[in-house]
């Protein structure tokens, strides 16, 4: 291979290492959730603030970062972002009231929210039109990997230690924040583009051919991340509402867990093959399927089977929009308009842990709570075979001009 050439494997390692670290945090969370309950004796809308704050984060940190990327490039804000999540990792480490803890969640989900999109773009630059779906697809199976990770260490690190060094290990990902200023080159088209500015920006995602791709993915990223982090952050929490100790819950999430990795994989393989609209709608309705199998399960054989479905299809479906999202929108634009899906999408992230803790406080079943996530999913579902256009084997345009779509 060439010097000039760039080394596709590498660039998705590099990214995906940094994307393990967010992961390990996400996943950590709902297990810090569990212990802070007991240590802080939270309630459970409490409880459910915590996860909303991180959401609130993400938001403004998708928006903010993903414009900048638009501006200032994206290697430079996958810098910025890594850092500014690890710090405020490191530092919730030594919380010492709720309030503080929220106010650190708040910035390591500004961090987390726009390293994402802005890793995403840049993957989808970065490699051949044949093989950019499947090379972001795998970037986000390092998500799964980072659950796996954050699920051992909260069964096995956690009851020991304490979740304050379970959470200060995942601040060190600050330190490879330096592998990005020399592993990592800047997308090759962010480098010959034009800078566009915000108003620019706005109007054009906002205008034909690109206002139909916006409503979709504005849609779906709402939905999903609605039923996802409302779903998954109080995964722990509702095996103990089902009579599971709290250290027996953490093991069975993790068994729920080994199920992500597959979901990827198999979403990697067909993404190329089947395209993105039918492989991510395919997910998404294995994820609505298995969040009503999950709601309605009565025995532990019962909720293995449905939550390792719910973590397949669902971590698959994630794979497909990550690299549906960029391929919707020209060079100049692009990761604004990923960004701003995403903390659209983050707004959900807000409603569905603070809807889950109120409608448990007001003595809803876990059921009937998980089929208001079945139905958003489905609400996704149709948005994309109305909405969505096919973007396999389309190559990405520079400037403001029609996509050349299927």
């Amino acid at each position: 291979m060439s010097k000039k050439a760039p080394n596709h494997a590498r660039l998705i390692v590099g990214i995906g290492i940094a994307w393990l670290f967010d992961a390990i945090d996400v996943g950590m969370l709902s297990f810090v959730i569990a212990a802070l309950h007991k240590e802080w004796q939270l309630t459970t809308v409490e409880m459910g603030w915590i996860g909303s704050v991180s959401s609130i984060g993400m938001a403004v940190g998708a928006i903010l970062f993903g414009m900048m990327a638009d501006r200032f490039g994206r290697k430079a804000m996958l810098i910025l972002t890594l850092l500014v999540f690890s710090i405020g990792s490191g530092i919730s480490a030594f919380a010492t009231s709720y309030g503080i803890f929220l106010v650190l969640r708040f910035i390591i989900g500004a961090g987390l929210g726009g390293e994402l999109p802005v890793a995403s773009t840049l993957v989808s630059e970065s490699v051949p039109v044949e093989k950019r779906g499947r090379s972001v697809v795998l970037l986000e199976s390092f998500w799964a990997a980072g659950w796996l990770l954050a699920a051992i260490i909260s069964y096995f690190v956690m009851p020991v230690w304490g979740w304050r060094v379970a959470v200060f290990a995942t601040g060190l990902a600050g330190l490879y924040a330096f592998y990005f200023r020399e592993g990592i080159n800047e997308s090759r088209t962010f480098k010959k583009m034009a800078r566009p500015g915000l108003v620019k920006t706005l109007s054009t995602l906002w205008h034909p051919p690109y206002v139909r791709s916006t409503i979709m993915l504005w849609i779906v990223w709402f939905m999903v991340v609605f039923s996802y982090y409302g779903m998954f952050l109080w995964l722990p929490s509702v095996m103990v509402l089902k009579g599971f100790s709290l250290i027996n819950s953490f093991g069975y999430v993790l068994i729920m867990t080994l199920a992500q990795l597959p979901g990827y994989f198999v979403a990697a393989w067909l993404i190329e093959k089947w395209g993105r609209k039918l492989v991510l709608s395919l997910f998404l309705l294995g994820t609505a399927a298995s969040a009503l199998a999950f709601g309605m399960a009565t025995s532990l054989p019962m909720l293995l089977t449905a939550g390792m479905l719910l973590s397949f299809f669902n971590l698959g479906a994630w794979g497909a929009l990550y690299a549906y999202s960029p391929e919707q929108y020209p060079t100049i634009v692009r990761s604004s308009g990923s960004g701003m899906a995403a903390g659209i999408g983050r707004i959900g992230g807000i409603v569905g842990p603070l809807l889950v803790g109120h409608l448990l406080s007001a003595h809803w079943t876990v059921t009937s709570i998980f089929t208001i996530f079945t139905a958003s999913i489905l609400v996704a579902i149709f948005a994309i075979a109305f909405l969505g256009q096919e973007t396999m084997g389309v190559k990405l345009t520079d400037s403001i001009e029609a996509p050349q779509v299927k």
